[in-house]
């Protein structure tokens, strides 16, 4: 009977009417009226351009992803050309604010290499003792069970944030391998296989090698995963988990509880977890729309879903849409391009053709039913899915390969956070709780 009591005081005591919002003029989500985001900060870092004000106007405009000053498809296209992994380049750039020189940038790339390894007995101990469900959960409560190995987790200086960052950045690929691979032992009573790590690696190469049975892979596939990982690297001071690390850092905490807690930030199904979402709608499509070249028979679909009499009953096409960018994602375009390259000729070039007519559709569809013409474009889960699919990746890794990526970002941040925010983050919340007389025990 408690607990009863307890579960329906769940809801009860914690719904506020949205009529309280207007009155006090709360911003929910940090929102404005126009959907843009309340200024909490000031960054060198990243540039998430989307849209601009004119006269007070929100306008649409072709998205840009500016890291350090340089655009993404400026160091991807030179990276590219120059036949290369780049992850470890912007890594190296959100890192110190500049482009690494060649000896630079090989010194860096074999520095991870050295930092992979973890402590002795940490993956007996930390992950094989306690498998989980969930690879997001272990990254987490691994970054956390590393600073018990830290001899000195609390100091507060360049070096150590700087060796901090290094070690999490190169662990990551090795923890989420070794918690996926644990999972699939504990939970899904398949063999679980551990291959050593091979030293100088990029981070790529080194996912592949350790996540495929028989360590094989070809240039082209380590090239589109190392393009994932350099899409993936960085987005702005304002997504959901790189203000988690800047709120958490700027309580003076340590860098592995700041990390730790964005990594369970991105875990959310509203952030890094709605590729699963995407995945679990294009497979919906696949399963009824019989012929994936018709135009009328894909919008038909599309617009089921709009109305909520198909798909998860929300009514929302996944992968298209976001916070910031209007007429287009720079990440989803250039991703696109290079999953196309990667489709032509192959069992998946179907289903990318497949994608590309969902893209094209949607925003017609939205504007047919809701009589809405706003601006939409496929965001960056739109194609990434697909790409993981293509490289043979299991889906419990999506999100995990995300937040091996973002560490890199988050890293960054979290640096400017100490050098530049020199103050605990406490935004205002208005209480419309009313003062009640106490009552004693025996009386209630």
């Amino acid at each position: 009977m408690l607990k009863e009591t307890m579960y329906s005081a769940f809801e009860e005591n914690n719904n506020i009417s949205p009529a309280y919002m207007e009155k006090f003029g709360v911003k929910r989500g940090l929102r404005n009226a126009d959907g843009t985001g309340v200024m909490a900060g000031v960054t060198n870092i990243c540039n998430v351009h989307g849209y601009v004000v004119d006269d007070g106007e929100k306008k649409p405009i072709e998205g840009n992803l500016i890291f350090r000053g340089y655009n993404i498809r400026d160091i991807i296209d030179n990276v590219m050309a120059e036949e290369r992994f780049g992850f470890e380049e912007i890594a190296f750039l959100l890192l110190t604010g500049r482009l690494p020189s060649k000896s630079e940038f090989e010194e860096f790339t074999l520095l991870l290499s050295d930092n992979r390894t973890l402590p002795d007995s940490f993956f007996e101990d930390m992950i094989l003792k306690a498998p989980s469900r969930n690879i997001m959960n272990k990254m987490a409560r691994s970054t956390l069970a590393l600073y018990s190995y830290d001899s000195d987790p609390e100091v507060s200086t360049a070096e150590h944030e700087i060796d901090t960052a290094v070690s999490l950045i190169a662990k990551m690929p090795v923890i989420m391998i070794c918690a996926y691979e644990t999972k699939k032992r504990f939970f899904n009573n398949e063999s679980m296989i551990m291959h050593p790590l091979i030293k100088g690696q990029s981070t790529a190469e080194n996912i592949l090698s350790t996540l495929r049975l028989d360590r094989k892979f070809t240039y082209d596939e380590a090239k589109l995963l190392d393009l994932m990982l350099m899409l993936h690297a960085e987005h702005g001071g304002g997504n959901n988990s790189t203000f988690t690390c800047r709120v958490i850092t700027s309580s003076g905490t340590d860098p592995y509880s700041a990390y730790a807690a964005a990594i369970s930030s991105l875990k959310g199904s509203r952030h890094g977890g709605a590729n699963h979402k995407v995945v679990e709608m294009h497979d919906y499509i696949k399963s009824n729309v019989e012929k994936w070249n018709d135009d009328d028979e894909i919008a038909n679909c599309l617009g089921r879903i709009i109305k909520k009499e198909a798909g998860d009953g929300s009514g929302l096409i996944y992968g298209m849409g976001h916070a910031v960018y209007t007429l287009s994602d720079p990440r989803a375009v250039i991703l696109k391009e290079y999953a196309g390259k990667m489709a032509t000729g192959t069992e998946f070039e179907k289903e990318f053709h497949l994608l590309e007519s969902i893209e094209r559709l949607t925003p017609i569809v939205f504007k047919e039913i809701k009589h809405n013409s706003k601006a939409m474009c496929a965001n960056i889960d739109m194609y990434s899915g697909f790409v993981y699919r293509m490289l043979g990746i299991p889906e419990d890794l999506f999100t995990p390969l995300f937040a091996v990526s973002r560490m890199a970002g988050w890293c960054a941040h979290r640096f400017e956070e100490i050098n530049s925010g020199k103050r605990i983050i406490r935004p205002a919340y208005k209480s419309i709780s009313q003062q009640k007389k106490y009552i004693s025990i025996d009386n209630r």
